[in-house]
């Protein structure tokens, strides 16, 4: 009975927060589309604050509170974050939160989303054809190092895609890549909001997430099979900080 009860409310809580999401996107999505003839940073400032309003949401209407571990590791110069992935919530806390403007690589089917793609498109992010391997690569090489030479800092997920917490998915060497064709350092980023937010549930749990940041990494006079493997053994390493409870059995 009680955990019947429980469930509803979780299930009445998450409707609400996608109600909340819904509705508060379109404001700033228009917001960013009318300030397309004004300076980026004022499109970028007001359209940030969609997913800091968001974290403020998933705080009171989830219960979903969050910290950070390592902010002092973060320099005021682009870099490229390199993340682990479990879950939407983590997309939420890169664009406002790095002293850079963050970029995300994303396919450009994505464009033509009403709203929501317009406004991605407009914030000089990394739209890629995923149809096209090898192109995808490239253009993730020739964009994001534009980006960073402009002052940007791009996020990308080595994983690829988003690994139930206590797992570990094959670290692609996207990102190592672009950090070496740009000469720029990465930060790695373990976290455990897989915790809260699991990866495919319309469900969510209240609790705390913690985003640790580690000290840049740097890809001068490595090649990015060994920027890679650096990056993934502190963010695994890290992991079992996070969540030990989820790695007694694991070497």
């Amino acid at each position: 009975m009680v955990a019947g009860k429980l469930i509803i409310m979780s299930f009445l809580r998450a409707l609400l927060f996608l109600v909340f999401q819904a509705i508060t996107v379109i404001p700033f999505a228009l917001g960013c589309f009318l300030l397309l003839p004004f300076p980026f940073k004022w499109r970028y400032r007001f359209t940030v604050g969609w997913p800091h309003l968001l974290m403020w949401g998933a705080q009171y209407i989830l219960g979903i509170k969050w910290e950070i571990k390592g902010r002092e590791n973060i320099p005021d110069t682009p870099v490229v974050f390199l993340s682990k992935h479990q879950s939407a919530y983590e997309t939420l806390l890169f664009p406002w939160f790095s002293p850079k403007p963050a970029c995300f690589i994303y396919k450009k089917e994505l464009n033509y989303i009403p709203f929501f793609g317009w406004a991605l498109a407009s914030l000089r992010n990394i739209p890629i054809n995923r149809s096209d391997r090898k192109g995808a690569m490239q253009q993730v090489l020739s964009i994001g190092s534009q980006r960073i030479r402009a002052g940007h800092s791009p996020v990308l997920f080595p994983e690829g895609t988003r690994i139930p917490v206590g797992q570990k998915g094959r670290y692609q060497s996207g990102g190592a890549r672009l950090a070496v064709h740009a000469g720029a350092p990465v930060i790695p980023v373990a976290h455990n909001a897989g915790e809260v937010w699991p990866r495919n549930s319309f469900l969510k749990k209240p609790g705390r997430v913690t985003f640790s940041f580690g000290p840049p990494i740097s890809s001068e006079g490595l090649t990015h099979d060994q920027l890679n493997r650096k990056v993934e053994e502190w963010i695994e390493g890290e992991m079992r900080v996070l969540s030990p409870h989820r790695y007694n059995d694991k070497t």
